[in-house]
């Protein structure tokens, strides 16, 4: 991939010092196509070096390389064709729409715009065409905004896309069991959580109610956005003390009558275009599914394919709806940094940027 003599896309990471601003940072260390090329941060953080403002959380050492690089402000900069926010929503909308205007890509892990009528909430495996709402955004030819879902969102969105395609999803009732690393930091008080489990998220219900809509919607006409799927889905959301990886408990009613083994088939045999395109990030295997009935558990699955893979087990019959199954997603991986990048990967290889042009696929990951 190249522009102007460059090998790599130079990126910029907003809110670099945070919880997913970490897992962005790490991913982009040695990545094919993109090079960190600034990152930034708070006023109260610009100026600094990276390495003494950053609470460095990641199981892997920060690199010097990256430790002293000085924090910028979170304001649109000149030779960065992309940017990839893991700005708190506090913050984020006016600072994401400034970079869009100047001509930025943003690939945002935020929820400020993702209901947004010309903004594609984006699971690249599941609904790839809804980039082309870019195309209905006021901003520069190559610029706009990307976002993709909430991390309790992406996990189910994934199981959710490919039964809508074969058969309807017409209900959903989902309980999910959320790990303590989605508070971000500081998160949650260790009293609050040790031997326990809370059972209110702010925000979380509402996101997981609507956002699947969005996502498994059709473009509508030119400029009318996303025609949401007709589906209801009821949310319970709880946060239990597990370090990494949400569960959700699912039960699901169909247009169609059909049994559990075709719902396993159509699972196990899903992939999506970033499998086709061979994109860095993708999981060759989008979902893995399980047998043993004590699967999925998050300590032992969810770092499947550098935690970018959904894996499903427990899928029976329900009694009130069609099936039911529990799922498992890296909501730090696949449901935030992980998630994001793909997205932006998805961005270059259909050629969203004018003069950047993704490298001859080559499958050796």
């Amino acid at each position: 991939m190249a522009r102007s003599g460059e090998s790599r896309v130079p990126v910029a990471v907003l809110g670099a010092t945070g919880t997913v601003g970490q897992r962005f940072v790490r991913l982009l260390q040695d990545h094919p196509w993109f090079h960190l090329a600034v990152v930034a941060a708070s006023e109260r953080s610009a100026g600094q070096r990276y390495g003494d403002a950053v609470d460095w959380q990641q199981g892997v050492p920060l690199p010097e390389s990256v430790a002293e690089m000085r924090i910028q402000r979170c304001e649109p900069m000149t030779g960065i064709p992309l940017a990839l926010s893991a700005l708190d929503a506090s913050a984020a909308g006016p600072i994401e729409t400034a970079f869009a205007r100047a001509g930025i890509l943003v690939v945002s892990n935020a929820r400020s715009h993702r209901m947004d009528r010309d903004v594609p909430l984006l699971v690249p495996e599941v609904n790839p065409g809804h980039l082309r709402l870019l195309e209905e955004q006021e901003v520069p030819d190559g610029a706009g905004i990307i976002t993709n879902p909430n991390c309790s969102t992406i996990g189910v969105a994934m199981v959710l896309g490919p039964l809508h395609r074969a058969f309807g999803v017409e209900r959903v009732h989902v309980v999910t069991l959320q790990a303590l690393s989605g508070a971000g930091m500081p998160g949650v008080p260790a009293m609050a959580i040790q031997d326990n489990v809370l059972p209110f998220i702010e925000g979380e219900e509402e996101k997981l109610e609507s956002e699947p809509r969005k996502i498994l919607g059709r473009l509508g006409r030119a400029g009318g956005g996303i025609e949401e799927a007709e589906l209801a889905i009821s949310a319970q959301c709880t946060r239990v003390p597990v370090s990494d990886g949400h569960m959700a408990m699912v039960s699901i009613q169909l247009g169609e009558r059909v049994g559990v083994e075709e719902v396993r088939a159509v699972l196990s045999d899903f992939r999506g275009l970033p499998q086709e395109l061979g994109l860095p990030t993708a999981p060759r295997r989008p979902i893995h599914l399980f047998d043993e009935p004590t699967a999925p558990q998050p300590r032992l699955h969810r770092d499947r394919e550098q935690g970018m893979a959904v894996t499903v087990g427990r899928i029976r019959p329900c009694p009130l709806t069609d099936v039911r199954m529990a799922i498992l997603s890296h909501n730090t991986v696949r449901g935030a940094a992980g998630g994001a990048l793909l997205c932006a990967e998805l961005a270059i290889a259909e050629e969203r940027i004018p003069g950047i042009t993704p490298p001859v696929p080559t499958d050796d990951r």
